[in-house]
């Protein structure tokens, strides 16, 4: 079970979440010793140097996992066609982590709909397979069984999302049928007008206790869960993964305990 927030990197969580006084250099390392995965938001605006995935490899611990979003590039610019190598790069750069790499996540634009269906055929033809993969749809179109086959049968994932693009409702069920022998989550929130990332503004219970009961629903064949908790979501993303932990029957590190110098390096 692997639960976490989208990114690391927020200097309105100094004080709340990180110790006072962290430093942004900090800001990884200590956030893996409050939780043991992080989907990385800032790939999806580039390919970064392999030097920065190795810095991530080593200011985290063994078991701590990496979920990285496929650069836009890939995903928005080229619409999957990629005639440029970018994804073969970002494969490479990316195996730098090692075992410490999780799913890639390939979130599609609503405006990519079911008629591009030859553009994800060819894609997903293409991807390695020593890498997981996870797909979010952002078009409703994209809910039909033919796509849902498609993913199963090269294991890929379908990615459940509470957001505003597709009814919760139709996600916690379509979770019920994994495409993949691994779930993947993403908490967004309706909208994006929370700004303040410091505290909780909006009493998201009832979402998150729907959520871990389609969790608990899960058929065996899925062997590992990925849930990332977005800032918009509820205005302070590690107060709410914290949440998920504790209701999923994990024991959620306490903030205060971030300063220590705990041995999990």
């Amino acid at each position: 079970m692997h639960i976490g927030t989208q990114g690391w990197n927020y200097e309105a969580w100094v004080g709340p979440f990180f110790p006072v006084n962290t430093r942004p250099a900090d800001y990884l390392s200590t956030y893996s010793r409050a939780f043991g995965s992080v989907e990385v938001d800032s790939t999806f605006y580039g390919v970064p140097a392999a030097s920065t995935f190795k810095s991530w490899y080593e200011r985290t611990p063994h078991e701590f996992v990496f979920s990285l979003k496929l650069p836009q590039e890939i995903t928005h610019e080229q619409r999957l066609r990629d005639t440029l190598g970018v994804s073969e790069l970002f494969y490479e750069r990316a195996r730098e982590l090692r075992h410490k790499l999780g799913p890639i996540l390939v979130q599609l634009g609503p405006d990519f709909d079911p008629s591009e269906l030859p553009a994800l055929v060819d894609f997903i033809d293409k991807v390695p397979s020593d890498i997981r993969f996870t797909v979010e749809f952002r078009h409703r179109g994209w809910m039909s069984e033919g796509v849902i086959a498609l993913l199963r049968d090269r294991n890929i994932g379908l990615t459940m999302v509470d957001g505003r693009w597709i009814p919760r409702k139709m996600m916690i069920a379509l979770a019920k049928r994994p495409t993949a022998d691994f779930a993947y989550i993403r908490w967004m929130g309706a909208n994006r007008d929370l700004i303040d990332y410091s505290r909780v503004q909006v009493d998201r219970s009832r979402e998150v206790d729907a959520w871990i009961d389609a969790i608990d629903e899960l058929p065996e064949s899925v062997t590992d869960v990925y849930g990332y908790v977005a800032n918009t979501f509820s205005g302070h993303s590690p107060s709410t993964a914290r949440d998920i932990q504790y209701k999923l029957g994990q024991v959620p590190v306490d903030p205060e305990r971030l300063g220590e110098q705990l041995s999990f390096f």
